[in-house]
C-alpha cells in the first residue's frame, strides 16, 4: 500500500465557506497544498471531497497522516523523520 507523501508537518490554515465543496489533496503531491491538483494521478489516492459545516478558518492536515481527514488532529508531532 503506497504511503502518503509529507507535504508538511503543521497544519494549514485556509478559509472556508459553509456549503461550499472542497478537495482535500490525500497523496501530498499537490502543489496547491492542501488542496488536489490532480497530481495524484497515477497512484492508489484519490481526493478526499468535503462541505465546509461553516465560515471561517480551518486547520487541515499537512502530513496526509491524520485520522480524522482532512483536519488536523496533531499526528505530526508523531510521526518520524522519512
Amino acid at each position: 500500500m503506497e504511503k502518503p507523501i509529507i507535504a508538511q508537518k503543521s497544519p494549514i490554515p485556509v478559509e472556508l465557506k459553509k456549503g461550499e465543496t472542497y478537495y482535500y489533496c490525500t497523496c501530498g503531491r499537490s502543489s496547491n497544498q492542501p488542496f488536489c491538483n490532480g497530481a495524484h494521478q497515477g497512484t492508489s489516492f484519490e481526493p478526499l471531497a468535503f462541505t465546509a459545516e461553516k465560515d471561517g478558518t480551518a486547520y487541515l492536515c499537512g502530513c496526509k497522516h491524520t485520522s480524522n481527514p482532512p483536519y488536523c488532529d496533531g499526528t505530526h508531532d508523531k510521526l518520524k523523520e522519512e
